[in-house]
């Protein structure tokens, strides 16, 4: 059985940080005393690849991997926006503490209780990047210029493209709310 899309966005996002409840709950303590009409932090993790073939051969391969947190800050007409591509403890505090001056100003604090809330699932949470091996990737282009080619004899030139992207989503609100996603995307 796989995660939930919350579960996945969790362990992608918040673990390899050694980042908890209780460190987000700091950090929107932090947030809460300045009294604010909002905040809210947005975590993302993408990772992306392709593959190009032509003529038989593999004329390209990419990968690329990003990610970050952002806070956001806002009080009355004012927002505070700050962001690190770091996700870990000292860097979220410090992201947020800039943020919140942004918009500094003094007032009572909040209690924060988290409430996830459940969003429909639009796509299994399955990562295609590692769901099958670079060489079956590199196979299935191999039988689409086969097929091709077999179609019609008139074909003479074959470029076939395979990318795909993973995306996690996790958003967390001063006022506890917590929702996350998981975006697949494959093209062929």
């Amino acid at each position: 059985m796989s995660a939930s899309a919350m579960e996945l966005a969790r362990a992608i996002l918040l673990a390899p940080g050694g980042i908890a409840e209780e460190g987000l709950e700091k950090v929107f303590a932090s947030l809460a005393h300045r009294a604010l009409d909002d905040a809210d932090l947005y975590f993302q993790y993408s990772r992306s690849e392709g593959f190009s073939l032509e003529e038989g051969v593999v004329k390209s391969g990419s990968h690329a991997i990003e990610q970050g947190v952002g806070v956001r800050t806002v009080r009355g007409e004012r927002q505070g926006l700050a962001y690190s591509d770091e996700i870990a403890m000292p860097a979220l505090l410090a992201a947020a503490e800039a943020a919140r001056a942004i918009v500094h100003e003094q007032g009572e604090q909040r209690a924060l209780v988290w409430r996830r809330r459940d969003t429909l699932a639009l796509y299994p949470p399955v990562d295609p990047l590692a769901s099958i091996s670079n060489e079956e990737k590199i196979a299935l282009l191999e039988r689409v210029e086969a097929a091709v080619r077999d179609y019609d004899p008139r074909i003479v030139q074959v470029m076939a493209s395979l990318s795909a992207r993973f995306e996690a989503v996790l958003v967390m609100r001063l006022d506890g709310t917590m929702a996350a996603d998981v975006r697949p995307l494959v093209r062929l």
